[in-house]
């Protein structure tokens, strides 16, 4: 199974992704490209000491991100801190094949500034949820989630890295049970 991820930070959950790819942990998955919006995106680096294709798309992001995924053909699109919304082309013509990683237990806090807005509203749960991609905001159908305690003294960034360390543990799960389960027809 041949998946993109894209980025367009420091490419945290790449690195997770990377990792289990390289311990045989995403089996049948294969990282063959990752893509990013930002010049700047640290994640690229990761990807380029991998020797995975890499392409970056800052001007007319989503005419490169469509030619990027044209050239690649995966079979699934992992987005890992990518920080655009899809447009309807791309969501149509990857339909039920678009992952994303959100740091919340969606429905609830979708959107940006989770941390805070957990702590803001006296949760004492929050977590991690990756989901397939629709075109609404988090709004996609939920395939895996795990909950992460809310402490008294915790701050925004605090839960942040908390809640990120699960994110690191699900995403390459939810990406190995999808490959397990691949049969190649979405691509031929």
């Amino acid at each position: 199974m041949r998946v993109v991820v894209l980025i367009s930070g420091r490419g945290s959950n790449l690195g997770a992704l990377l990792r289990a790819m390289e311990r045989g942990r995403l089996a049948p998955a294969k990282i063959v490209g990752v893509g990013s919006d930002k010049e700047s995106a640290a994640g690229l680096e990761r990807a380029r000491q991998a020797e995975i294709d890499t392409q970056v798309f800052p001007r007319d992001w989503v005419r490169g991100l469509e030619g990027f995924l044209d050239r690649l053909r995966p079979d699934l699109v992992c987005l890992a801190g990518f920080m655009r919304i899809l447009p309807p082309s791309i969501i149509e013509k990857m339909e039920g094949r678009i992952l994303n990683i959100h740091p919340s237990l969606l429905p609830a806090f979708p959107g940006l500034q989770v941390h805070q807005r957990v702590l803001d509203a006296g949760m004492e749960i929050s977590g991690c949820t990756v989901h397939w991609v629709d075109e609404g905001v988090d709004t996609g159908s939920v395939v895996g989630q795990i909950m992460v305690a809310v402490k008294e003294e915790d701050t925004a960034q605090s839960l942040g890295a908390r809640v990120l360390e699960a994110e690191h543990r699900l995403y390459p799960r939810i990406v190995q049970t999808i490959a397990s389960e691949f049969k190649g027809e979405k691509n031929e």
